[in-house]
């Protein structure tokens, strides 16, 4: 597997714009995480953004001189507003200001930042992060603008609704650092997934057995969140549905929380039909407490333990697999021992065209897993790797079988 394919901002050169606004700030941890995932920074400024910033921090941060005059005599042949941007794989304006926006709409050139966008080649992308007061955002001239950019192929991030530095509320935010990290992840990433509609479930179940007690087990859902994710990034719409977990919703994705495995069964089924791919990584409990109390158990001084009664919980994978059209469907299979044995009778049982099995013990909670994916074929090994990477190359295969 490739760097590209494991991380797809690795051995990336990014021009980084910043223009006139608060939200520079956001930009200096926007800088540190692009070098983070393996990219190079180029910073140019405008004269407005150094009044917020200073180009030093840029500078500390990036490793390399910021630039914010197109005289710069720094650039050999002082036409840094060629030089910059050919060195370039992808141009980001964060923030960029209402001004910076009517300058790109019109293709003014009176500072460097405006005139390296407009003398980019055709092929480099040119994306923006809107940053602006609510009202600003909101006028016609502005929406005017935006819709210009949009039609002449510029990708718009943004803005977010949210608390300003002005303290008015609305729409006008910058996105946070990791939201546009994921933006330029999709970005690089090939859309081999787009037009395709995916549910993903992710995380435990919980069972209750008292309005205080329950049966769950390790799982921690960073699997299932990472893969959401690399849909995305392949450009798919992606649902999921999500038992208990502490993570953060994946960027692009809907979420819908549920708490046990009746609750989950009826959150796919209300989504199954509209979905062309449905991949079951949740660990749902096999069973629930049949004689669950309403009220907190007591211990009895008698010793007494209570009796629980347990019934089947549904298989939802089964189910989903057994519908007279069913989408492409994809098993997880925790196993503790025997994994090629037991991995390729589940993907039988199961009756789907793809099963990614894992020893439950080593990757429950873990930032780490290795998978084996079981199809008609046989079997084929992913080998240890960070779940992220293991999420893109997953996503790879599943749009490569459908």
């Amino acid at each position: 597997m490739s760097d590209l394919a494991s991380n797809p901002l690795k051995g990336k050169h990014i021009l980084l714009g910043l223009t006139g606004g608060v939200a520079c700030y956001k930009s200096a941890e926007l800088c540190r995480s692009l070098i983070k995932h393996g990219a190079t920074v180029q910073v140019v400024m405008t004269a407005g953004a150094c009044q917020f910033i200073t180009p030093v921090t840029m500078q500390a941060l990036s490793g390399n001189p910021v630039y914010s005059d197109q005289w710069d005599a720094r650039i050999a042949n002082n036409m840094a507003h060629i030089e910059l941007s050919r060195a370039s794989d992808a141009i980001l304006i964060a923030p960029c200001s209402t001004d910076f926006i009517a300058k790109l709409a019109h293709g003014h050139c009176d500072d460097l930042l405006s005139t390296l966008c407009v003398a980019r080649p055709a092929t480099l992308p040119l994306l923006i992060a809107p940053a602006m007061n609510v009202e600003m955002w909101q006028k016609p001239a502005t929406q005017r603008n935006v819709a210009q950019l949009l039609e002449d192929g510029l990708q718009i991030l943004g803005p977010a609704p949210g608390e300003q530095a002005c303290g008015e509320v609305g729409m006008g935010r910058m996105l946070e650092p990791d939201q546009l990290i994921a933006e330029l992840l999709a970005a690089f990433t090939p859309k081999s997934l787009a037009g395709k509609r995916v549910l993903i479930t992710a995380g435990p179940t919980f069972e209750p057995i008292d309005p205080v007690r329950g049966i769950t087990n390790l799982s921690s859902g960073k699997m299932g969140y990472a893969i959401a994710q690399a849909a995305f990034e392949a450009g798919a719409t992606v649902s999921l549905i999500s038992g208990p977990t502490a993570l953060e919703m994946p960027y692009g994705c809907t979420r819908t929380s549920i708490q046990t495995a009746q609750q989950m069964r009826d959150a796919v089924f209300a989504q199954i039909e509209q979905q062309d791919i449905f991949i079951s990584v949740a660990a749902v409990a096999d069973w629930r407490v049949s004689n669950a109390s309403d009220q907190k158990l007591k211990k009895n001084h008698a010793g007494d333990l209570p009796q629980l009664s347990f019934v089947q919980n549904p298989d939802i994978l089964a189910e989903v697999a057994a519908l007279a059209k069913p989408p492409y469907c994809v098993g997880f299979a925790a196993e503790s021992e025997n994994l090629i044995e037991y991995g390729t009778i589940k993907r039988l049982k199961k009756n789907v065209p793809l099963l990614v099995g894992n020893i439950a013990q080593n990757t429950f909670g873990q930032d780490q897993n290795e998978l084996v994916l079981f199809d008609v074929n046989g079997h084929k090994s992913l080998p240890l790797a960070d779940k992220t990477s293991l999420a893109r190359q997953l996503i790879t295969a599943i749009a490569a079988r459908i």
